[in-house]
């Protein structure tokens, strides 16, 4: 039985010649007027060839894949590995949307974080979303772990501070923050030290850092934020701000 063919069927021909010039498939001799001698045997092979395409291999590596050596087991443990990540990448994606459906603040954040930044405040939701530019996933972790501890009155009483508050409130209230703050730096390592947990250039990350600081906090906020700084590292020079994750 063999099939015959002269370039009736452009797709098709185009596929199989493709299939031809990569070499899995051998050219068939031409009978009289040109036409191709396709027999059983090339739809058997053709066949053969899309079974393992269909599992990902590249055509260029069929040959390599049947021939079942040292090189063969490889192409095939990379192909597996690089559907295992494409089955977690989109099983994360399945995750995310669900979660949006149950909690509409989970726009803001992965699902990781399940409900942990519903109370939080606005401008609070929005820098933990700005850094998650610039943190890796395991500053990310940290910062989630932070989050799931139970928050004190300090977090709520800086998230109503008032723009005109007094000279002493602010004062006051950066001396009763940076304790809590210190002991968050010791129980989270990771997010005491900023430049160690960036996944973008240093000279962006701060900028990301402080121009978020700006721009979701009040004068008040970051002059409090200022003087939390002072009374942890009186007498160094840095940025002023670029060491608060959670604030």
């Amino acid at each position: 039985m063999e099939y015959a063919s002269a370039g009736g069927a452009r797709g098709h021909d185009d596929h199989v010649r493709h299939h031809h010039e990569i070499g899995p498939l051998d050219e068939p001799e031409r009978a009289s007027g040109g036409y191709k001698r396709y027999g059983v045997s090339h739809l058997v092979r053709l066949l053969r060839i899309r079974r393992l395409t269909d599992l990902g291999v590249a055509l260029a590596d069929v040959p390599s894949v049947e021939s079942g050596d040292e090189k063969a087991r490889q192409i095939l443990r990379d192909l597996d590995a690089g559907l295992a990540a494409d089955i977690e990448r989109r099983q994360r994606m399945r995750r995310d949307p669900a979660a949006v459906m149950e909690n509409r603040a989970a726009l803001d954040m992965s699902a990781d974080f399940g409900t942990l930044t519903d109370d939080l405040p606005e401008a609070q939701r929005s820098l933990l979303l700005a850094y998650s530019s610039i943190l890796t996933p395991e500053a990310m972790a940290a910062l989630r772990e932070q989050l799931s501890e139970p928050r004190g009155d300090l977090d709520a009483e800086f998230a109503v501070l008032d723009e005109d508050a007094a000279d002493e409130v602010r004062q006051r209230l950066a001396e009763r923050m940076a304790p809590d703050v210190r002991r968050q730096q010791r129980d989270h390592l990771g997010l005491a030290d900023l430049g160690s947990s960036l996944r973008r250039e240093t000279v962006v990350a701060e900028s990301v850092v402080v121009h978020a600081l700006v721009e979701f906090h009040h004068c008040a906020h970051l002059d409090v934020l200022r003087r939390v700084y002072a009374i942890l590292y009186e007498g160094e020079t840095t940025e002023s701000g670029s060491n608060y994750a959670r604030e």
